[in-house]
C-alpha cells in the first residue's frame, strides 16, 4: 500500500495544533479538497468521521479517530468507496522554542481498478500542501 510520512514544525504549542486537528468538521473550512466531514459517535476520546472529498473524483469514506490529547491522533478505516484502507497518524511534539514539530503518517490501501500511480501522486503532492494548511490555520489561531 502506499505509504508517506512527512514532518513540519509550526509556530504554535502543541495542544493548539491538536485542537485543529480534532476540529473535523472545520475541515473543509480549510482543506481544498475536504468537501465535508462530519463528526459522530464520539465516546471519550474517540469519534467517528464521515469525510466526502474531491480527487480526480468525490469520494466519500469514514475514519475512526483515536485521540491521545495533545500528543497523537490516530486512524483507522471503517468504509468508503474506492478505499480498502486508510490508517495512520499525527504525532505532536513540543520544541524547546515551543513550537511543534508534527509528523503525519498515512497508508492507504485502494481496490483494484485505481491505478498505483494515480494513489502515489495524490499522497506525495497532497501531503505538503495538507501540511501547510494546518500550519496555517494553527498559526492564525
Amino acid at each position: 500500500m502506499p505509504a508517506a510520512t512527512r514532518s513540519i514544525v509550526i509556530d504554535t504549542p502543541p495542544e493548539r495544533l491538536f485542537d485543529v486537528i480534532v476540529d473535523y468538521d472545520r475541515y473543509a473550512e480549510f482543506l481544498p479538497e475536504v468537501k465535508e466531514a462530519r463528526s459522530r459517535n464520539r465516546k471519550g476520546n474517540e469519534v467517528d468521521v464521515d469525510y466526502g472529498i474531491d480527487v480526480v473524483k468525490r469520494i466519500h469514506y469514514t475514519l475512526h479517530h483515536v485521540e491521545e490529547r495533545p500528543r497523537s491522533v490516530r486512524w483507522t478505516f471503517v468504509k468508503g468507496e474506492l478505499m480498502r484502507d486508510n490508517h495512520g497518524d499525527w504525532t505532536l511534539e513540543a520544541t524547546p522554542d515551543g513550537k511543534t514539530r508534527a509528523t503525519y503518517t498515512i497508508e492507504v490501501g485502494v481496490g483494484p481498478l485505481v491505478p498505483r500511480s494515480i494513489v502515489n501522486m495524490l499522497v506525495d503532492q497532497s501531503l505538503p500542501k495538507l501540511l501547510e494548511a494546518f500550519k496555517k490555520r494553527a498559526e492564525a489561531r
